[in-house]
């Protein structure tokens, strides 16, 4: 028998509940890589450093570090410090490439990525590139790019809210689809599925 009061021992073969695993962060290059991969317009060193909770100075060190790699790689594209942020380009040297597959392009169809993010243009214009990629459930800056280059669709100024660039549709696009306005674009409600969430369609 126990004492009273004499505290009782624990379990020697009990186990302490596991703890799960947290998900390891990448590193700074990596992680400044990643947000300039979808930004459609220079971010700044400020904006980096918040979001990545690390200091300005070691931030910006780091993008030109990067900079200062791809040139020296030969890379086809460049990382450039303009309008007060940072984004990636695609190299001057690369520019006849770029124009021979630009012009090319021309003559192919769309792709079934292109055609769904024409259509959000198309209904929501004017929108933003993050507006779009929300309604696809997708990244659609690349496809955003080649539908401007196409001239399907063009720059229609700057959000007073967020100053996110918006885009609509051009002239070429009404005339490829034999459309005299946008008035004429058919409803689009009998072809969208009954799951939709509410703020996709009404907003």
């Amino acid at each position: 028998m126990r004492e009273t009061g004499e505290a009782m021992s624990e379990d020697p073969g009990a186990q302490a509940p596991e703890q799960p695993e947290q998900p390891e962060l990448p590193g700074l290059r990596a992680s400044i890589e990643a947000i300039l991969l979808v930004v459609d317009e220079p971010v700044t060193e400020m904006t980096l450093a918040q979001l990545l909770e690390r200091p300005r100075g070691e931030v910006a060190e780091t993008l030109r570090e990067l900079a200062a790699e791809y040139t020296e790689q030969g890379r086809g594209f460049d990382l450039r410090e303009v309008a007060g942020g940072w984004r990636f380009y695609t190299r001057d040297v690369c520019a006849p490439v770029v124009e021979r597959f630009v012009t090319d392009g021309q003559q192919a169809r769309l792709t079934q990525a292109a055609l769904e993010t024409l259509a959000v243009v198309a209904y929501r214009q004017p929108v933003s590139r993050a507006r779009v990629s929300a309604i696809r459930g997708v990244n659609s800056d690349g496809v955003m790019r080649t539908l401007t280059l196409r001239g399907l669709i063009e720059d229609a100024g700057q959000d007073p809210e967020s100053q996110a660039h918006l885009y609509r549709t051009t002239g070429y696009f009404l005339e490829r689809l034999g459309l005299r306005d946008l008035d004429e674009l058919p409803e689009l409600a009998p072809y969208l599925p009954d799951d939709l969430p509410e703020d996709i369609v009404d907003d």
